[in-house]
């Protein structure tokens, strides 16, 4: 998959988190003021429950906007030898057992799998430590990740 074609297809998937969102948020925003969820005493906080969910979904639902905002603003450009990894860049990884992953550095949604298979990529931050530590490294170079007392290496197979 190219990366033209991997920003539509994470665009894409924000477009249906954020329908799935609004649902949501529209759910918990008609139980938390539905009559039949009025409290009647100081222990009845079934409605109370429900605005906190209400914030919540609605909290998520702008995070997950945002994040389309970002995607869709985002210029994407070709790996520069010269300055290393940067935003929009897709990276294969190989870790020390030479299992590989695709990881690809956006400005939001970390954690987000477009994909499945081999052809799974992952999409981190440069705000995440795996995200930090590619930021300016060279195909061929080695990144050490140190993560409470675990210790991964992986090297930068290729960058696009």
């Amino acid at each position: 998959m190219n990366k033209t074609d991997l920003l539509a297809r994470i665009i894409e998937r924000l477009g249906v988190d954020l329908d799935v969102a609004q649902r949501a948020a529209q759910t918990a925003y008609e139980a938390a003021t539905a009559e039949e969820n009025i409290a009647e005493n100081k222990y009845d906080t079934l409605g109370l429950e429900a605005s906190y969910l209400a914030t919540g979904q609605a909290r998520r639902m702008e995070e997950i906007r945002q994040a389309r905002l970002a995607y869709q603003q985002l210029t994407l450009r070709d790996y520069d030898p010269e300055a290393g990894v940067q935003l929009s860049n897709l990276v294969l990884l190989a870790d020390e057992q030479d299992r590989q992953q695709r990881v690809f550095l956006g400005p939001e949604a970390a954690g987000l799998k477009i994909g499945e298979g081999q052809a799974l990529i992952t999409v981190i931050t440069p705000r995440s430590p795996l995200g930090q530590s590619l930021m300016g490294k060279l195909e061929g170079d080695e990144v050490v990740l140190v993560l409470g007392n675990g210790r991964q290496v992986y090297e930068l197979v290729e960058v696009l």
